[in-house]
């Protein structure tokens, strides 16, 4: 596993709370509207539909009712940043529970709606360092809130690109949560000072190792907007894709990551 950054980033907890209810707002208004054919269209994730996909996104707020069910756990034993790089190998299981939810809770509103009442209520009866055991590991249920940011807006911009014509708002404090959780997250596989990664206006980071910048323009600069660099760093889209689309700005001799991506999957 990548090493995690030497000095974690912070987050507000209230922020991140608001952010995960945003975004979960967001696509309850969006379910409510979808008529069975839209619900029955295909995805970019396999052969998932968009029903799929919705019960995804309520079974990724869920977890959290579900770890907390459990004991605490007596230490934290991953960091939030290294839980971006334990989904692949939990595949299955996730892909399992989806399809169950998928087709036991017919009334998607419903679903998200009883889960973000539940949740709610969970939020205001335990703090935020209480330790979670979760799929990924250890972790304090504070940053393992963060992690549903990048859940929920990753798996909102699915939604919009399955369903023509949608276009499910992003809460703009869920995107710089995960666009900033994930941006570290390839500072962590790649550590180094070589090549500056900027998704503006959420994030910077350093990374490749390499002689590292001090002072005056980077040799190495890669831009991107959030929503490219979340679609990147999840393999929504392929590096050379985007750098010729001009969705990605990259020069210097270091400045070509597309090895390193995508940081999850």
């Amino acid at each position: 596993m990548p090493p995690a950054r030497k000095r974690a980033r912070s987050y507000d907890p209230a922020k991140t709370r608001a952010a995960v209810f945003a975004q979960l707002g967001n696509v309850r208004q969006a379910v409510r509207g979808l008529a069975p054919e839209q619900l029955a269209l295909p995805t970019r994730l396999g052969d998932w539909t968009v029903r799929d996909l919705i019960a995804h996104i309520g079974t990724a707020v869920t977890a959290l009712h579900r770890a907390l069910d459990l004991p605490a756990p007596p230490r934290q034993d991953v960091t939030l940043v290294e839980w971006a790089f334990t989904t692949a190998p939990r595949a299955a299981g996730i892909d399992a529970s989806t399809r169950d939810v998928s087709a036991a809770r017919p009334d998607l509103d419903a679903y998200l709606t009883d889960a973000d009442r539940e949740l709610r209520a969970l939020l205001d009866e335990h703090p935020g360092g209480r330790l979670l055991e979760t799929g990924a590991g250890a972790l304090p249920l504070a940053d393992y809130l963060v992690t549903r940011t990048v859940e929920l807006v990753v798996h909102t911009d699915d939604l919009n690109a399955a369903v023509p014509g949608l276009d499910v708002p992003y809460d703009r404090q869920a995107l710089a949560a995960a666009t900033r959780l994930l941006a570290d997250a390839l500072a962590a596989k790649a550590p180094g000072g070589s090549t500056e990664v900027r998704v503006p206006p959420y994030a910077v980071v350093q990374c490749v190792e390499g002689p590292r910048h001090t002072r005056g323009t980077p040799p190495n600069v890669v831009e991107t907007d959030p929503l490219t660099w979340i679609r990147l760093a999840t393999g929504r889209v392929a590096w050379p894709e985007a750098v010729a689309a001009a969705q990605v700005s990259a020069s210097g001799e270091r400045s070509d990551i597309g090895g390193l991506l995508p940081v999850m999957s």
